[in-house]
């Protein structure tokens, strides 16, 4: 794509009162796609994400993340003077996205019933724990524990113990869907010129990922087993250990696989044939034995030995990398997924969003200063230098 061509979102306004995970990373994706966002902030402290470390030079990972290509204007919004800032920004606005504690919006007169009928194109998206309804509308949620709530935690770990996903993956999962609903909503606005209203629930977001599972333990069948790295239901599919120490992950998909596994890889082309690993189904219940025998013939290879064989087998392998090989990731220096962005202490490298040609078809700018942005948007609003400086001065932005 061509430097200086449009981009899908180019002209939209994005106001987002949010915080932690799910609102940011899904109102970043919108800022990547051209939308102009404008974030909400607490004066004094922000997004409380800004404090969760210091890993990036002295910024937090997960704000550096997901709070890209925004604008950052601090306000007050209890303060007396909030609601008429609040007000403007609205009246202006394509999307109105907030992830703030159950029924705080309602209570700023930003709910989409009171907001519709003076802005009826307007977006108005909802993120919270549990849904804007129900018994468990008023519980408190974060990431963690959704993941527990939803079921995740009873298959995820060891058969010992259960765990977390090591990102935060209830809160990307009700910001994914987030994202999809509106960009389907403002499609559906230049159809009809209407807005609508969006309710995500992280609960839901998870259990949809969750149907697997869910499906496969239906009418009270035993539900998948707890199986560390390995696939609960499929073997081998997994983690096997080298003779170097390392580790490479392999899975197989079907009989086709696990002849060819048994004759090119393990060299043991009899092994195909014994009936006690005869289908899926009996080599996951019998995957310690199976184990044993493939853990004998990887401690005489290398890492990169077991990996030649299984590619030359065309049986699906990968590298178990840590965070710092990621970083130097062959595959993603070749593609050129690696640009750099500016923040406040200075620039950092941030992956292109997948799908994304290359960098000029996304917004890839800088992440913002808490505040940076209040005195040049309340001055778009219409607020002169004095009502600035008086703002300020009652400590509303």
């Amino acid at each position: 794509m061509a430097a200086g061509r449009p981009r899908p979102l180019d002209g939209t306004l994005v106001v987002s009162l949010e915080h932690a995970i799910a609102a940011p990373f899904c109102t970043r994706q919108l800022a990547d796609l051209g939308a102009r966002v404008i974030k909400v902030e607490r004066p004094g402290s922000g997004d409380f994400a800004r404090a969760y470390d210091e890993r990036a030079k002295g910024l937090a990972s997960h704000f550096v993340w997901t709070n890209r290509s925004k604008e950052s204007i601090t306000l007050d919004v209890k303060h007396a003077e909030a609601a008429d800032v609040l007000a403007r920004l609205v009246a202006k606005a394509d999307v109105l996205v907030q992830n703030l504690a159950p029924g705080a919006a309602a209570r700023l007169g930003l709910s989409y019933e009171a907001l519709r009928e003076r802005h009826p194109g307007l977006v108005v998206c909802d993120i919270s724990g549990y849904g804007n309804d129900g018994p468990y509308r008023d519980k408190k949620a974060y990431d963690l524990l959704i993941q527990s709530e939803s079921g995740f935690l009873s298959i995820t770990g060891t058969p010992d113990e259960p765990a977390k996903a090591g990102c935060s993956i209830a809160d990307i999962a009700a910001g994914m869907y987030a994202y999809t609903n509106i960009l389907a909503a403002l499609l559906e606005r230049g159809r009809t010129g209407h807005g609508r209203h969006i309710d995500v629930s992280m609960l839901e977001s998870m259990v949809e990922w969750m149907s697997y599972p869910l499906y496969y333990s239906y009418e009270g069948a035993a539900p998948p087993p707890r199986a560390g790295a390995a696939h609960a239901t499929i073997y081998p599919y997994g983690p096997f250990p080298a003779g170097d120490g390392k580790t490479v992950m392999l899975g197989l998909q079907n009989e086709r696989e696990w002849e060819t596994f048994c004759e090119r890889v393990l060299q043991r082309p009899g092994l195909a044939r014994d009936p006690r690993f005869a289908s899926n189904s009996k080599r996951t219940q019998d995957r310690e034995a199976l184990r044993a025998i493939v853990v004998e013939v990887f401690s005489g290879l290398s890492a990169d030995e077991v990996i030649a064989r299984l590619d030359a087998a065309q049986i699906a392998n990968a590298h178990m990398n840590d965070m710092h090989d990621v970083w130097q990731h062959e595959q993603l220096k070749a593609r050129g997924r690696w640009v750099d962005v500016a923040t406040p202490a200075g620039r950092l490298p941030a992956l292109l969003p997948p799908g994304a040609p290359d960098a000029t078809s996304v917004r890839m700018d800088a992440v913002p200063a808490l505040g940076q942005h209040s005195d040049a948007i309340l001055a778009e609003l219409g607020y002169g230098a004095d009502e600035i400086d008086a703002l300020r001065a009652a400590n509303a932005i």
